[in-house]
């Protein structure tokens, strides 16, 4: 048993869905959330940047004390997948346990990926499906977009902007006939009904940061990892302002944040 917290970080926001699934499955565990609001998006930077980031991220979370990191970010997980080697602690990405969803999932083998410029660049998906099955054909789609409509919170159903946005990325998608769509970016699930309103019905949706939040709290378990207290205490922290972060993430999670939110300067990491 071990009553540290699991540490999660993002680039924003998307990773509240990985601590929004974390706090359903382990509901008895403390989560220290990093979002860098104020870098992002890591989608179009250069792989050199996104390992730095990256690794300011992870040492924030270490120097809090967590027992294990999720990388609730597509583009660090598609573009920086060495980053958590010879970490002294569980390391988790969102690629593995989403794509091993989506083969489960799919029925003709036509599996669709969308996120950012960067996640799509790097072939991390495709390749992986592969090796899953050869047969499988993939269709990536960058939708760069998504999350600063996201991030400012464009997010309702009814958004035209976001509808319009999203009919465009996802068209050549649609009338290829794929039957899964992968959310690559842990943003997009919280415009998942506009998505899924635009792909029609019959398209599963994989949702990467439940795939990983799912997988983390399995191997948990797994290694007798799990809290023993009953006091759960979520703390988060961002680079950017807290007012703008406190009402969208309240939003998401569906419960106030207010006094558990703190702004730190991440250049000190």
């Amino acid at each position: 048993m071990d009553n540290r917290p699991i540490g999660v970080f993002d680039s924003g926001l998307g990773g509240l869905t990985a601590v929004k699934e974390l706090e359903k499955v382990l509901p008895e565990e403390s989560i220290v959330y990093f979002g860098d609001t104020g870098r992002v998006p890591y989608g179009n930077r250069s792989r050199e940047t996104i390992l730095r980031y990256a690794r300011q991220d992870m040492a924030f979370l270490l120097d809090h004390g967590v027992k294990a990191i999720l990388a609730a970010c597509g583009t660090v997980s598609s573009v920086a997948r060495s980053v958590g080697e010879g970490l002294d602690v569980p390391y988790f990405d969102v690629i593995g346990p989403t794509v091993k969803a989506a083969a489960r999932a799919t029925k003709n083998g036509r599996i669709g990926v969308i996120g950012t410029a960067a996640t799509i660049a790097s072939g991390s998906y495709r390749e992986m499906l592969l090796r899953i099955n050869q047969k499988f054909e993939v269709f990536p789609q960058a939708c760069p977009l998504f999350v600063p409509l996201v991030e400012n919170a464009f997010i309702s159903p009814q958004e035209e902007i976001t509808r319009l946005v999203a009919e465009r990325y996802l068209a050549p998608m649609r009338e290829s006939g794929v039957d899964t769509l992968i959310l690559g970016c842990t943003h997009y699930p919280i415009i998942s009904p506009t998505i899924a309103s635009v792909m029609g019905r019959g398209v599963v949706l994989i949702d990467s940061g439940r795939e990983a939040a799912r997988a983390l709290a399995d191997t948990l378990r797994s290694m007798d990892l799990l809290s023993v207290d009953a006091c759960r205490e979520n703390r988060y922290f961002i680079t950017d302002t807290l007012e703008n972060f406190s009402g969208v993430a309240e939003l998401f999670l569906g419960h106030s944040v207010q006094g558990h939110t703190e702004r730190i300067d991440i250049e000190k990491f």
